[in-house]
């Protein structure tokens, strides 16, 4: 498995323990030249986000994946995590609605995350 692969599964599988849903991967790369790959995933409330974001923080650690930048802690609402050529956007049930990234970055690679063993609840 490549590094960029053991990485997004390593996210997808912090997101998933901390009961994250409705996933969506996107190659971004050809269309963006900040990064590579957006991870984008849903939780209830500001609590529930944080803790997302927390875990994948945790776990990224362990195997080596260094957030170098974070944002949105204070609210919940909105948590950004970046790393080398991965952003991870950890959104509020209502925001995710409101920024409707996919619909911005519609002309991209959407990535089965069932691969990893992620069942993907909406």
């Amino acid at each position: 498995m490549n590094l960029d692969k053991k990485n997004i599964e390593t996210i997808l599988k912090a997101c998933d323990n901390k009961k994250a849903y409705n996933f969506v991967v996107l190659d971004v790369s050809k269309t963006s030249s900040i990064t590579d790959y957006f991870i984008i995933c849903s939780g209830n409330n500001e609590r529930q986000t944080v803790a997302i974001a927390e875990e994948v923080i945790e776990k990224g650690a362990k195997e080596g994946v260094d957030f170098y930048y974070t944002e949105g802690f204070d609210t919940g609402r909105w948590v950004l995590l970046e790393t080398d050529n991965i952003i991870v956007h950890i959104f509020h049930k209502d925001e995710r609605e409101i920024y409707d990234l996919e619909s911005l970055w519609f002309d991209n690679n959407s990535i089965d995350v069932e691969q990893y063993g992620i069942k993907n609840w909406k």
